[in-house]
């Protein structure tokens, strides 16, 4: 778990870069995930919150890109989740995987970007306003937040 603004997408992609196998990467895939401004339900998002049991959380992300490491032709994954406050469209989470071929990588992240939703201890408390124009806040997991 990182405190929101303490590294950059560019940092990941160039820590890969200097990895001493890079010569076996032929792509890299990222997904960025923000801050949307309307709930599932179509309330509009002011700000969140994201707050983690965070040596749990360190730990599930760190098992979830070391098994998928494994896989035929990934050479790196990484999964950096951020806590803090957070205003529409800032970054919440950054997932890269690297590997030989594309049709290595694309899958890959696909799985874990949907494992760190279901299985890291991540909470998200959200500031909005409902359909009616009231204020209102409330935790929801990230696991329960399909």
């Amino acid at each position: 778990m990182h405190k929101k603004g303490t590294m950059s997408i560019q940092d990941i992609i160039q820590s890969v870069r200097e990895r001493k196998d890079y010569h076996k990467v032929g792509a890299i895939t990222t997904f960025i995930g923000v801050v949307r401004g309307e709930t599932m339900k179509g309330e509009k998002v002011k700000r969140l919150e994201l707050q983690a049991y965070e040596e749990k959380a360190d730990e599930v992300l760190e098992n979830i890109c070391s098994e998928l490491q494994t896989r035929q032709g990934i050479v790196d994954v990484q999964i950096h989740h951020f806590t803090g406050e957070f205003e529409l469209g800032e970054d919440l989470v950054y997932v890269l995987v690297a590997g030989g071929h594309r049709h290595h990588v694309f899958p890959v992240l696909g799985e874990a970007v949907e494992r760190y939703k279901k299985e890291a201890p991540i909470f998200k408390k959200e500031q909005v306003i409902s359909k009616k124009g009231a204020a209102k806040s409330y935790w929801v997991s990230e696991r329960k937040n399909k």
